[in-house]
Parts: structure tokens; C-alpha cells; sequence
């Protein structure tokens, strides 16, 4: 069977392509054109029923399959990804606005995670325990925890849910999946590479559509055991109120407020271009994007002037253009919410050197690429993501001052510095207070790392070994024998 990127659109339940029991469906719409790219089933409660009870009817043989086994799916998923990687690229642009470069990435680092999970699964290592009693044996052995609920954005479609799906496949879990409202389509087409690859009926099910019936069905039902979810913190909370019923497992990757710290001794042709590689990629749409930028008082001037000279270059335009650096913003509510953040600011007195205000003359989502100084802590910009193309810059006197600034927020996912003293990278990167801490480095994630925030950034990590422990549960076992022999 070949692979297509076409219509029609649907869900996929226990092996079976199938419209909403309702029959609604929704549009998805290019945020580059505001033209749709396809409609999608609005699945509600009633479909997602269906999907975690597909689940838990193949939860048994697929947990007792051989890891070498479930292997063998996922380096065919994988295989299948990197053969199909120019459409999927494609739809990714379509959907979510990013530069085709940007999306091939995607596609490319989505089939490394199966592929790297696609050996992990053989990884799945417990322990013999000594006993005090010559009678026992004491064995810890791992076991998958059961059905995963998994809920995903749409700033990275493909990788963030290829990345749990692979995860939790590879430890043995059945799963119903939910991509984002903005960005369907891509889960979409995974789905058809997971049905190539020869996945048996309801070992992987997706649904599509109404986030709050499809949410609470899978808070509410206890057949799901685990919910992997990437999103907002509000959101995240949320999730945690309703997974109480059952006490479900949680691994939660949530929202951020990197800093990003220039030293006086830093490279600052190094650190400029970083900020620029962060912050503007994917539109500067990622938890992991700068949004604080403290730069030491001794060399603020010549960054800056560093800094404005890269920035003035971006190209801005339809991620399908090959000259597009920066898309668009994913929908209009993304929009507001960076014009919200930088009108703001400008109130309060901060100064636009760049960019400052939406471009004009297009019908997409698009925002000039902006940089903003003499900027406070009493700023949105300065306390809350932005998820958008902005950079707030502003100064430091003193490593301890800047650290307070850095650890002055609820959020502790990503944080970055640049500097040239080895002993300041000891101090620093230990005192932030970040779950992810990149060293003259801004583009820090890594497949075989662990991914995930301190205080309110998430619950669990993803990436490496780390993220099967999310999929898996402990199990103690003890024997003791009834005879001793001769």
C-alpha cells in the first residue's frame, strides 16, 4: 500500500479508518493563507470510548510481545518516515506555518526517535536484590503500565507525538492519541505510516477533535492509566485535578520562560547568533524559545548592535518559500497574544529596534521579527512565554543579580548562558533552577537526553532511558523455595 498525503481525513480506531459518530467534522487552515488545508472528524466522548476500549483489548498481547518484536514496528515506522519525508514535510508547513527546512528537521528527528526507542524497548532491565533469608529470591522486574492517553501540540506535530507514541509503544502500552485542534492532519498521516508498518487492530488508535469531550473521556475513563501530555501549565493543571479520580500516572512537559544569560566574557558573536537560532525558529513557538534575554551591562551595546544586525536580516513569509526563515503565527489567538505582549510593553516604556507590530498586507498571522529594550520585570513580556518572534533584552551587573532574575518565575524548563569561565559554568549552570540548561548552546535537546522542567515546567521526563520510566511500572517479586534440594 503506497502512502498519500490526500483526503480524506479520518480517525483510527482499533485498526479501522472511521468518520466522528456525529458525523461534524472541522477545517484546518493554512495560518500562512488562512486557506483550508482539509477537514477532520470532530470526535467527541462517544469516539474516544471506542478507542481506549480498542485499547484495552490489545493491551495484552501487545504488553506480552517480545520487545525485540515491538522493536521491529518501530524501525519500519521509522523507515517509513524518512521515505515519506518530503509530503509529511509539506503538511507539517501546511498546518503549522513553519519553514519547510524546519519541518524536514522535524520529520528527520521524528524517525530517530523510533528508531531510538525502537531499541529501548530491548532495554527494559530490572534487578536481582540480595536476600537476608537463603529461602528467598527478591527480583524487581518492569512491566508496562496499561493503555496511554496521549495529548499533543501543535508546534511540533510530528515529533512531539511521534516521540511519545514510540516511547510508550516501545514499553509495551497501547495507546489513543489526540493532536492538537491546528494541527490534525500530520497525526493523520503518522497513523497511516503506523497502519503500513503492521501495528495489530488497537494497539495504536487516534482520535481527532473537540479537546474538552475528548479530555474528559480520557480523564474520566479509568481504562486510560496514563496521560503523556506537552502544553500549556494551565493545562497541565487542569489534567492533574481530573487525573485525581483515578489516580492516573502523569508525565507532563509544560510551559516555560527560558532566560538567556550573556556574560561579559562571553563570545558575543556566538551568543547573538544562538539567540537568533532559538528564538526565531519555528517563529519563536517553542517552550524552549529565549524569552528573557539578560545581557551584562560591559558588553550590552556592542550585542545589541550584533544582535539587531541578524535580525534585520530574517526573511519573513510562506514557510512553502525557500527564502522564508520565519512563518507565521499558528492561528489569529496567537497573534493577539504577541501584539498583546510587545503593546504592552512599549506602554510601560520599553523601545521597539526592530520589528514592533504586525506585518502588514498579508492575510496570514504574521508578526515582524522584534527586538525590545529597556524592558522591566513588571512587562507580560517579562513574565509570562510569549510564543512568538520577540526578543526582550535587557541588563545585569552581577552574576547574583542575574541569577535571582533568571529563578524569579514559577517556571523551570529551559534556561541558556554564555561565558568562557569553567567556573562559572559549575556555579551557574547549578544554582538556575531549570530542568534543561544549554552552556553557550541554544538548541540543547537531544533524543538520548532527558527532557523536562522543574517546578511548575512539568511532571517526568522524556528522551533517553528516562522517558520509558513514564510507560512502566515497578514490580517487586519475591520466591521463596520450598525445597532446598540436595
Amino acid at each position: 500500500m503506497s502512502f498519500t498525503a490526500k483526503a480524506p481525513y479520518q480517525m483510527f480506531i482499533n485498526g479501522i479508518w472511521t468518520d466522528a459518530d456525529s458525523k461534524e467534522v472541522f477545517e484546518v487552515k493554512n495560518p500562512a493563507t488562512t486557506e483550508v488545508v482539509g477537514t477532520v472528524p470532530m470526535g467527541s466522548d462517544t469516539d474516544t470510548t471506542k478507542a481506549l476500549n480498542a485499547a484495552q483489548n490489545a493491551f495484552k498481547s501487545w504488553s506480552r510481545l517480545p520487545a525485540r518484536k515491538r522493536g521491529e514496528y518501530l524501525e519500519k515506522v521509522k523507515d517509513l518516515l524518512l521515505e515519506n519525508l518530503q509530503e509529511l514535510a509539506v503538511m507539517i508547513t501546511l498546518e503549522s506555518g513553519k519553514p519547510l527546512s524546519e519541518a524536514k528537521g522535524e520529520v528527520i528527528s521524528a524517525a530517530e526517535n523510533f528508531a531510538w526507542y525502537a531499541a529501548e524497548a530491548r532495554r527494559v532491565y530490572g534487578e536481582v536484590i540480595p536476600s537476608d533469608d537463603a529461602a528467598k529470591r527478591i527480583v524487581v522486574i518492569r512491566q508496562a503500565v496499561g493503555v496511554a492517553a496521549l495529548i499533543t501540540p501543535w508546534n511540533f506535530p510530528l515529533n512531539i507525538l511521534g516521540r511519545k507514541v514510540a516511547t510508550a509503544l516501545a514499553a509495551g502500552c497501547t495507546i489513543v492519541a489526540k493532536p492538537a485542534e491546528q494541527t490534525p492532519i500530520t497525526g493523520i498521516l503518522l497513523w497511516r505510516l503506523l497502519e503500513q508498518a503492521g501495528l495489530p487492530p488497537g494497539v495504536a488508535n487516534l482520535v481527532t477533535g473537540d479537546p474538552v469531550q475528548i479530555g474528559k473521556e480520557l480523564l474520566d475513563n479509568p481504562i486510560a492509566k496514563v496521560i503523556g501530555f506537552t502544553g500549556s501549565t494551565a493545562v497541565g493543571k487542569l489534567l492533574m485535578q481530573g487525573a485525581s479520580k483515578h489516580v492516573k500516572r502523569l508525565a507532563l512537559e509544560l510551559g516555560g520562560h527560558a532566560p538567556f544569560i550573556v556574560f561579559e566574557d562571553a563570545d558575543l558573536d556566538l551568543a547573538a547568533k544562538a539567540v537568533v537560532r532559538n528564538k526565531f525558529r519555528n517563529t519563536g513557538q517553542m517552550c524552549g524559545c529565549a524569552n528573557r534575554v539578560y545581557v551584562h551591562e560591559l558588553v550590552y551595546d556592542a550585542f545589541i548592535e550584533k544582535l539587531t544586525a541578524l535580525v534585520q536580516k530574517l526573511q519573513v513569509g510562506n514557510g512553502l518559500e525557500d527564502s522564508t526563515e520565519v512563518g507565521p503565527l499558528v492561528d489569529e489567538q496567537g497573534l493577539i497574544k504577541v501584539k498583546q505582549h510587545v503593546d504592552d510593553a512599549l506602554s510601560k516604556g520599553a523601545t521597539a529596534l526592530v520589528g514592533g507590530c504586525a506585518l502588514e498586507g498579508s492575510p496570514g498571522f504574521f508578526y515582524q521579527p522584534t527586538i525590545l529594550v529597556n524592558v522591566h520585570k513588571e512587562m507580560d513580556i517579562m513574565r509570562e512565554e510569549t510564543f512568538g518572534p520577540v526578543v526582550p533584552v535587557t541588563t545585569f551587573t552581577s552574576e547574583e543579580e542575574v541569577l535571582n532574575q533568571a529563578n524569579d518565575t514559577q517556571y523551570g524548563l529551559y534556561a541558556y548562558f554564555f561565558t568562557k569561565d569553567a567556573d562559572r559554568s559549575i556555579r551557574v549552570s547549578e544554582a538556575l533552577e531549570y530542568g534543561m540548561v544549554g552552556i553557550n548552546d541554544s538548541l540543547i535537546t537531544a533524543i538520548q537526553a532527558p527532557a523536562g522542567g522543574f517546578k511548575e515546567s512539568g511532571l517526568g521526563r522524556e528522551g533517553g532511558h528516562w522517558g520509558m520510566d513514564e510507560y512502566l511500572e515497578v514490580k517487586y517479586v519475591t520466591h521463596t523455595m520450598t525445597s532446598q534440594g540436595n
